[in-house]
C-alpha cells in the first residue's frame, strides 16, 4: 500500500507560508566555518570550537586537518522580522506583537489536522526560498520521536517531488553515534536531527555536553551551536520543563536561529503566527466531533468516604492529607484537608453520615504510612491511595468495559454489512491488570482480560447481537478478539515505557530500537 498526500490543503498552505513569511527579505545565504579535528591532549580549552587553527604549546600557530562546516545565517534585523511578522499576523487575525523579545513563534493546530506535515515541509519551504539548512526537531517523549522518524521516511519520496529532488538527510539523534553530529554540522544538504528533550536537559550526564573523539574532539553542543539550527518544538508545553524550565535552557543552549513551536495547547503562546483550533477545525470539518459516553455513580454521597493520602510528621506534629465528601452550601463536594488524631470528621464535613466516624492512629514513617479511621462499625486501616465508602473501582471498571462492547456491537451490526471494520480501544491504568506472565514465562491474562471475556460472553448472549454470533463459537471467541499493544523487553516482560524517568526512557528506547529481539503486539 502506498500513501498519497495532499500537497495543496489551504490550511496547511497558509500555517507553512505564515512560518516562511516571517524572514521575507532575507537573501539565499550560509556562514561557514572550520571544524578542526586535533588529538584531545592539544586542546586548548574545554568546550571551545577552534575556527581554523589553533596554538601550539610552543606558542606557534599549528595547522590541523579540517573540515568546512555550513550554517544557517540571518542577515535580518529585528525590525524587519517584526514587520513581516505583524503583517502575518493582520493578515491571520492574531494580536499583533509590539516586540521582538525573542525569538520563539507559535503555531497552534488543532490534533488531527497535520502539525506534523506541516512543520516538516516548511522545512523545505525554509530551504527553498532562503538556504536553511540545519535543523533540529525536539520531542517530549521516544514515542512522538519515532512517530516523525516514521513520517519523515514516509514522506521522504513526496517532498523530493514537491522540492526537485532536494537531497535531504534526517537522523534520530543517539549519544553513542555522535559522529552523526558531526556530518550534520558539515553536510552542505538539509538536515534533520529528531531529539527528545530528556537527552539533552542534563548537562552533567549528557555526551551530547562532552568532548567526544567522534566528534573530532569538540562537544556535540558546539558543533550545533555553531550551525544556528532552527528549532522545532513538538509540544512545548511538555518539551519546556515546567517551573524549573530545564527543557527550555537546553533548547537555548543549542544557539537557535529562532524556535518555532507546534502544538494544539500552548502554555506559552509566545509570537503567535497561525492558528487553527479545536472549533475552527470542527467548522472546517477537519476533525470529527467526539461523542462521550459517561457514567455517573448516583448516591454516592450517602456513605462516610475517606480516602487515605498523605502523611507527614514535622516538629512533633504528626497529620495526615485526607479527601472526604464537605458540605458546601446546598450541594456536597469532594475536597482535600489536613486532619489530626482524634478529629471528629462530622463536625469538618458538616454531614450526618459522617456521624462518629474519626481519625485514629497516623503513622508518617517513609516507608510505612498508615491511616486508622474510626467508624460505627469498627476501625478500618487504610494505606495511602486507599479509601472506605467508595465506590468499588473494579465493578465501575466492569461497567466501563461493559459499555464499550455493547457500543463495538452495535456499531458492527450496523457497519459490517457496508464492509467497515469496528475497533474499540481501552487505555488502561496499568500493563499486568491487562496480562502478566507466569513463573514459567507463560502469558496470563490480568483482571482487565477476564472481565472483557466475562462480558463479551453475556454480550453474545443479548438478543439484539444474536445475528453477529449465527457462525461464532461465543464461548471460544471471546479470546480471539482482543489483544495488547504493549512493549515487550528480552525478557518477555511488559516494560513500562514512561518518559518521566531515566529507566523509562532507557526502557522505551529498547521497546522502539529496531534491533530490539522483543515484540510489538497488536490489537
Amino acid at each position: 500500500m502506498k500513501l498519497h498526500f495532499e500537497p495543496d490543503l489551504d490550511y496547511q498552505k497558509l500555517a507553512i507560508e505564515s512560518v516562511a513569511d516571517l524572514f521575507r527579505g532575507q537573501e539565499i545565504n550560509r556562514t561557514e566555518f572550520t571544524v578542526t579535528r586535533r588529538p584531545l591532549a592539544e586542546r586548548t580549552g574545554q568546550g571551545s570550537l577552534e575556527l581554523g587553527a589553533f596554538l601550539s604549546s610552543q606558542g606557534e600557530l599549528g595547522l590541523v586537518e579540517s573540515e568546512l562546516g555550513i550554517g544557517n545565517r540571518l542577515t535580518l534585523l529585528d525590525e524587519e522580522i517584526v514587520e513581516n511578522l505583524n503583517a502575518i499576523q493582520l493578515h491571520n487575525g492574531l494580536a499583533p506583537s509590539t516586540a521582538l523579545n525573542s525569538g520563539d513563534f507559535t503555531v497552534e493546530m488543532e490534533t488531527g489536522t497535520g502539525k506534523t506535515y506541516v512543520y516538516l515541509r516548511t522545512i523545505f519551504e525554509l530551504n527553498r526560498r532562503y538556504g536553511f539548512t540545519k535543523f533540529v526537531i525536539v520531542v517530549p517523549s521516544v514515542a512522538i520521536k519515532e512517530g516523525v522518524y516514521k513520517t519523515l521516511q514516509i514522506t521522504e519520496e513526496h517532498f523530493k517531488g514537491l522540492y526537485s529532488g532536494q537531497p535531504f538527510d534526517y537522523f534520530l539523534y543517539d549519544s553513542a553515534k555522535l559522529g552523526q553530529v558531526r556530518n550534520f554540522a558539515t553536510s552542505p544538504n538539509i538536515q534533520i536531527m529528531v531529539v527528545t528533550v530528556g537527552a539533552i536537559n542534563k548537562k552533567d550526564v549528557n555526551n551530547l555536553y562532552k568532548d567526544s573523539e567522534k566528534t573530532g574532539g569538540e562537544r556535540p553542543i558546539d558543533l550545533i551551536r555553531a550551525t544556528r539550527p532552527i528549532l522545532i518544538v513538538d509540544e512545548p508545553q511538555s518539551v519546556d520543563g515546567g517551573l524549573s524550565g530545564a527543557g527550555k535552557n537546553a533548547l537555548n543552549e543549542m544557539n537557535p536561529l529562532c524556535t518555532l513551536r507546534y502544538s494544539a495547547t500552548h502554555a506559552d503562546k509566545h509570537h503567535m503566527v497561525f492558528r487553527l483550533d479545536a472549533v475552527d477545525a470542527y467548522e472546517r470539518k477537519l476533525v470529527k466531533q467526539i461523542e462521550v459516553a459517561s457514567m455517573e455513580v448516583e448516591g454516592g454521597f450517602n456513605k462516610a468516604y475517606v480516602r487515605f493520602i498523605s502523611a507527614s510528621s514535622a516538629r512533633g506534629s504528626v497529620t495526615a492529607r485526607v479527601e472526604i465528601d464537605v458540605q458546601d452550601g446546598k450541594s456536597v463536594r469532594r475536597k482535600e484537608v489536613i486532619v489530626q488524631d482524634g478529629d471528629d470528621l462530622q463536625e469538618i464535613t458538616k454531614r450526618a453520615v459522617y456521624a462518629d466516624c474519626r481519625i485514629g492512629e497516623i503513622r508518617a514513617s517513609k516507608n510505612n504510612q498508615l491511616l486508622e479511621v474510626k467508624l460505627s462499625g469498627g476501625e478500618k486501616f487504610l494505606s495511602q491511595g486507599e479509601a472506605v465508602g467508595d465506590v468499588d473501582a473494579d465493578a465501575m471498571k466492569r461497567l466501563m468495559i461493559r459499555r464499550t462492547i455493547q457500543e463495538h456491537l452495535e456499531k458492527e451490526r450496523r457497519l459490517a454489512p457496508l464492509g467497515i471494520k469496528v475497533l474499540s480501544l481501552f487505555f488502561i491504568d496499568a500493563v499486568e491488570h491487562y496480562r502478566s506472565y507466569d513463573a514459567a514465562g507463560n502469558p496470563v491474562n490480568g483482571k482487565y482480560a477476564r472481565i472483557f471475556e466475562e462480558e463479551y460472553r453475556r454480550a453474545a448472549k443479548l438478543p439484539e447481537f444474536i445475528s453477529l454470533f449465527k457462525e461464532v463459537d461465543s464461548t471460544s471467541g471471546a479470546e480471539e478478539v482482543h489483544d495488547g499493544y504493549f512493549s515487550i523487553d528480552k525478557a518477555r516482560r511488559w516494560t513500562d515505557t514512561a518518559d518521566n524517568n531515566q529507566a523509562g526512557r532507557d526502557n522505551a528506547e529498547r521497546a522502539y530500537s529496531p534491533d530490539n529481539e522483543g515484540t510489538r503486539r497488536g490489537c
